[in-house]
């Protein structure tokens, strides 16, 4: 069957379905407690928005914070989620409160910003140069931008981001409990330390993608593509399309498969927590036409463990689809 017989099938069976998430009734709420007998200064309270940074703050904050993550479900989507009153409490009483931004979780942002007084934010966004709209400050071009003017929001699949981010809710507890810095600079090193098997598989990606190229369902895994050196071969059309959380054409569509089946591509970021018949069509393809496909998600799965350890999952995932086998 041709790319745009293909297709038109789908298009005949109804809609071609990108969600970027499932959505679920409750974000899956979670809590670390603080251990004061091992804090050296005040025990502070830190909200965390979604799941993807809450692992990485619980370590930086050790024994000195309970730590609340108000997504931690892989059923929930954060760009649609509106906070019980719960989790407004949550917000009234932090001392520390971290967002994603990029209006990824704008509820997030929104709910702080009504408060009076407000809690410290550390808005990932804000210090790694991205405002809130969408657009990169200084000279509009941030890493990861996307074609139709706005950036890929998932800023925690981005090495130096998530690096330039924990440094900044290190810098926050630290002024929040002046004498647990000496505490949080420790908490810190062992992060650091914790990540050095993800920072490694990272150095030899490098080589292993010098000169190959991706295309993905969804722009989810973009950052890491970027910062190994894969050159993004996915259709623009079909890029914008999913970007946009849109039903791509069908002729961008045919475009993706028609480059799957010829070379173009060497390896297919697939999301695992996507639902819809395009994906499944284009793995499908790929499969089909021997290119290797690589999972991803946009959260954490619950048997995923840290965060390192979930990354450096779907790194070694990349490493063995780009030939470097163990």
């Amino acid at each position: 069957m041709s790319p745009r017989t293909t297709v038109l099938a789908v298009l005949a069976a109804g809609s071609l379905g990108l969600a970027a998430c499932s959505s679920g009734a409750a974000g899956g709420t979670d809590t670390t407690e603080a251990d004061s007998a091992n804090c050296p200064g005040d025990v502070l309270d830190v909200v965390v928005s979604v799941d993807q940074w809450g692992d990485v703050v619980r370590s930086l904050a050790g024994d000195c914070a309970n730590v609340t993550t108000v997504i931690n479900s892989t059923a929930v989507d954060p760009h649609d989620y509106e906070p019980s009153t719960g989790d407004v409490a949550g917000f009234e009483d932090a001392d520390l409160v971290v967002v994603n931004g990029a209006d990824y979780d704008h509820w997030a942002s929104d709910a702080v910003a009504n408060l009076d007084p407000a809690p410290v934010v550390v808005d990932a966004a804000e210090v790694v140069g991205i405002e809130e709209e969408g657009h990169a400050e200084d000279d509009g071009h941030a890493e990861g931008e996307e074609g139709h003017g706005s950036v890929n929001p998932h800023l925690w699949y981005s090495p130096d981001y998530v690096q330039q981010t924990a440094e900044a809710v290190t810098d926050a507890l630290s002024d929040l409990s002046p004498d647990a810095a000496d505490y949080f600079a420790e908490q810190a090193t062992a992060w650091t330390t914790s990540m050095q098997p993800y920072t490694d598989e990272l150095a030899g990606l490098e080589q292993l993608a010098a000169g190959k190229s991706y295309a993905a369902t969804e722009t989810v895994f973009d950052y890491t593509a970027t910062a190994v050196g894969l050159t993004d071969a996915t259709p623009e059309g079909y890029r914008d399309a999913a970007s946009n959380e849109s039903d791509p054409a069908a002729g961008d569509v045919a475009a993706f498969e028609a480059a799957l089946a010829d070379g173009s591509i060497d390896v297919l970021v697939f999301n695992s927590q996507t639902e819809g018949a395009v994906p499944d069509q284009l793995r499908a393809a790929a499969e089909s036409a021997g290119v290797p496909v690589v999972e991803v998600t946009e959260s954490v799965p619950e048997d995923a463990g840290s965060f390192e350890e979930w990354q450096l999952a779907q790194l070694q995932q990349l490493a063995d689809a780009l030939g470097g086998g163990r």
